[in-house]
């Protein structure tokens, strides 16, 4: 009996040495529940540019529970601990907070979708979007509409997700109907000052926005507003008419002139002067969303925020990144609305944002089936308006800013911490011990072309207008909530992204 038990030993040790090795082997393995292409919730991002609020420090990031635990230095860290992850030179930074989203979810998923959409946003960096209560069907306008595009989100996505909620003239005044919206969970609301293109998505008027502010003082949530006021339906056709070749970007770009911003502009601020301290919607507050014209429109919003209104403005990377006088003819790709404007205005928006008149950047992303953008006919006046873009903002933003010397700090602040500020997501939007470990891991120096061989995870990619050309910044990893999404091409098993309600 010794014997035998001594004979065994051996296998004993063998088998012990081969589960040892699986173990060790499996380790390297995405988590069991798939959300996470790391095997653990405990452990170190270290890098020699990590970009906090105190300034950009070489050392580490210790992440636990989906939380930032501890931030060392180098002098501070002795790097001993098992679970490291060393990016070196790369730039770890506050995961990017995209305030302005279309993802078309539910009933148009063909256009986007919330797997394509934000698997598309992880593999940009973006960490939590807000999706737009439009382009969706039904529109979210009601609890009950925003309840639909809550289920339609449950494990279906890669980020984080909050919604905003619809003003129409439907619901603007009846405050019941808004207040159940709000307490639904809806982050605030969404308006239009022209037609939208949606039928269930009518436009406001400053009658409406007034009412819509006064309750969302109650809730001290936003209402964004698209501010465009159109002509007469006449002065499109006259356009024509008179010759206008629909395939000229030019003859678009009369339709929607900087006078439309300015005077809806105009209009709002004879309600948002309320949304001052000791006004009647105080805790209120207004943002000007995808702002074009950087003349008359951004200084009436200059000047409503010194007189205390509680406003804010956004532009995005399109019209940051491309002039109308470089749009090919026929190339439908590239409308939207507002429209892109000249060379000249796109230096002025430039520099309204590095001085600071301007708050923050989303994307816009505002995709369709490609046969919705006629392609093939070239017709910018019939074509849908929208730009896909989601994946590439981080890239075009650092790539077009180069010329005007931005910064990692001034990036982390147009797409993290002003977002997650306005948005009132308090532990988002900074490298911070508390805060949700929502992390993005790229390359700024690195190049590459943005052509059909390159992998893009959006749903329709032809329809991007960013094809063709070469940027810098190469997106390495991506972290939610502790969680490893994205990686190189590759994405977590699950889609275990968490929707963001008001609470």
């Amino acid at each position: 009996m010794d014997l035998l038990k001594w004979n065994l030993f051996p296998l004993l040790a063998l088998l012990a040495s081969f589960l040892f090795l699986f173990y060790i082997q499996d380790s390297s393995k995405p988590s069991q529940s798939g959300c996470s292409l790391l095997p653990h919730s405990h452990y170190w991002i270290a890098s020699k540019r990590i970009v906090t609020p105190q300034g950009i420090i070489s050392g580490a990031v210790e992440v636990k529970g989906g939380n930032i635990i501890s931030i060392v230095e180098d002098k501070d860290w002795n790097g001993k601990s098992k679970q490291v992850l060393d990016y070196g030179n790369a730039v770890v930074m506050p995961g990017l907070i995209d305030v302005h989203a279309h993802l078309d979810d539910p009933g148009r998923a063909e256009w986007e979708g919330f797997p394509s959409g934000t698997k598309a946003a992880a593999a940009g960096g973006i960490t939590t979007l807000i999706d737009m209560p439009l382009n969706n069907f039904p529109s979210t306008v009601s609890a009950e509409t925003l309840k639909l595009k809550i289920e339609a989100a449950e494990k279906s996505i890669y980020v984080d997700v909050g919604f905003w909620g619809g003003l129409v003239p439907e619901n603007a005044f009846n405050a019941t109907t808004l207040e159940a919206l709000l307490d639904a969970g809806a982050l605030g609301l969404k308006s239009f000052m022209c037609p939208s293109g949606i039928n269930d998505f009518p436009m406001t008027d400053a009658t409406h926005i007034k009412a819509g502010l006064s309750v969302l003082a109650k809730y001290r949530r936003p209402l964004l507003v698209h501010s465009e006021i159109q002509p007469a339906i006449e002065n499109h056709l006259e356009i024509e008419d008179d010759g206008g070749d629909p395939r000229l970007y030019s003859t678009y770009l009369k339709t929607r002139p900087p006078s439309m911003e300015e005077a809806a502009i105009r209009e709002l601020l004879t309600v948002t002067k309320d949304t001052s301290i000791g006004g009647l919607a105080e805790g209120a507050h207004l943002h000007v969303v995808h702002l074009s014209d950087v003349s008359s429109s951004l200084d009436l919003i200059k000047e409503a925020k010194r007189r205390g209104d509680s406003i804010t403005v956004e532009t995005c990377p399109h019209y940051l990144a491309f002039s109308a006088e470089e749009i090919p003819e026929g190339d439908t790709r590239f409308k939207c609305a507002p429209p892109i404007r000249d060379a000249a205005n796109k230096e002025k928006l430039w520099n309204a944002l590095m001085e600071g008149h301007i708050d923050m950047l989303s994307s816009d992303h505002s995709p369709s089936i490609p046969e919705l953008k006629l392609l093939n006919d070239g017709n910018f006046l019939k074509a849908w308006g929208g730009i896909s873009s989601i994946q590439f903002v981080l890239p075009v933003t650092w790539s077009y800013g180069q010329k005007f010397g931005i910064t990692l700090e001034q990036l982390v602040s147009w797409w993290s911490e002003r977002p997650a500020k306005f948005a009132r997501l308090y532990s988002k939007g900074s490298i911070t011990i508390g805060n949700h470990a929502d992390i993005v891991v790229w390359e700024p120096e690195v190049e590459f072309d943005l052509n059909e061989d390159y992998r893009m995870f959006v749903k329709n990619p032809s329809i991007s207008a960013y094809i063709g050309k070469r940027l810098s910044g190469n997106v390495l990893a991506t972290f939610v909530r502790g969680n490893l999404v994205y990686k190189e091409g590759n994405h977590a098993l699950a889609a275990c992204g968490s929707k963001i309600l008001a609470t």
